[in-house]
């Protein structure tokens, strides 16, 4: 039963974090104009600060009630959310689309803004993952 609860959280979460990266998708689209790689771009700097903010703070206090809703948030909500089978795509597209130095900045800004946000997210935390 603990088992199934996990799973149907996670799935949950999962749902929850894909619809929301389709409203950051749509939002970023209608400001940005066709530049559909700002979206997940986005969606993935918040998700991976919002990811290490939460499992720094859930390792801090293992038994409490952050922990316990470790899977929903950081598997479900922020796996659900960010996406890198998307960047992936959208990065092979710019170059085929003969646009090579948007493509290596895009995939340069992705990677150094993923650590860096995972970095933010453990600071705003309070600090690194306890020993």
């Amino acid at each position: 039963m603990m088992l199934l609860r996990f799973y149907s959280a996670v799935a949950l979460g999962s749902a929850l974090g894909a619809g929301l990266r389709y409203l950051v998708a749509i939002a970023a689209a209608t400001l940005m104009g066709p530049a559909f790689w700002a979206g997940t771009l986005g969606a993935n700097l918040a998700g991976s600060g919002l990811i290490a903010w939460y499992s720094t703070r859930a390792a801090h206090s293992p038994c409490g009630r952050l922990a316990r809703w470790h899977g929903f948030w950081t598997v479900g909500v922020c796996g659900g959310f960010t996406t890198f089978s998307l960047f992936s795509v959208e990065a092979v597209m710019l170059w085929q689309r003969q646009q090579p130095a948007l493509a290596a900045g895009y995939v340069a800004a992705s990677i150094v803004g993923w650590l860096a946000a995972a970095r933010v997210g453990q600071w705003l935390a309070g600090g690194d993952y306890p020993e």
